[in-house]
């Protein structure tokens, strides 16, 4: 099924932060280019909430007044390429914030991550700096950015400074309470 292109496909239909997803950074192929971002339907051809949208007029399931629906039985139970932990906590905050104010947060840790990415992955660890920037707040990710800068010098090798950026993200999510860990779907949810 073709969908129709959404303006802003980093924010999904459902909730999940598209632009902080490891296959959004993905290049080749397998690469998802956000929700009903171009190419999308190839990769996705089946989606009950955009579908749903799409009949709707509406660009987020949470302006709708059915919200949430049975579309969303037990989708924060699990995750996919993406943690859909913070799903429902990321749709109230647009819809309480404004989606303009949402989507500004968006793109700050969208770019922290692209930081992250370009100079701390050794080529293992984009996943979970996906993960990471997700779960944690804006303000922690720019505080631990600026600690990697003191602590990593440029003379530190890649492999130093994915370890030193794993390290200072797992000690920011014990303080915080957050699990850095992917929930699989377990038998009884398949």
């Amino acid at each position: 099924m073709e969908y129709l292109a959404r303006e802003y496909p980093l924010f999904s239909a459902c909730g999940l932060n598209c632009g902080l997803c490891p296959r959004y950074y993905t290049a080749g192929p397998s690469r998802c280019p956000g929700c009903a971002g171009s190419g999308f339907s190839a990769l996705h051809p089946s989606c009950g909430v955009l579908s749903c949208c799409g009949r709707k007029g509406l660009e987020y399931c949470f302006l709708c007044a059915e919200f949430p629906c049975k579309k969303y039985t037990g989708a924060d139970l699990s995750d996919s390429f993406i943690t859909h932990k913070n799903q429902f906590k990321d749709m109230q905050k647009a819809k309480r914030e404004g989606l303009e104010a949402y989507k500004a947060g968006l793109e700050e840790k969208a770019g922290a991550l692209a930081a992250l990415l370009k100079g701390y992955d050794d080529g293992r660890k984009k996943g979970f700096f996906c993960l990471a920037v997700n779960l944690l707040e804006l303000e922690d990710i720019n505080t631990l950015l600026a600690r990697l800068m003191d602590e990593t010098g440029p003379e530190a090798t890649l492999k130093a400074k994915a370890a030193a950026a794993t390290r200072l993200m797992e000690e920011l999510a014990e303080k915080r309470g957050v699990l850095l860990k992917l929930r699989k779907k377990s038998k009884a949810q398949q």
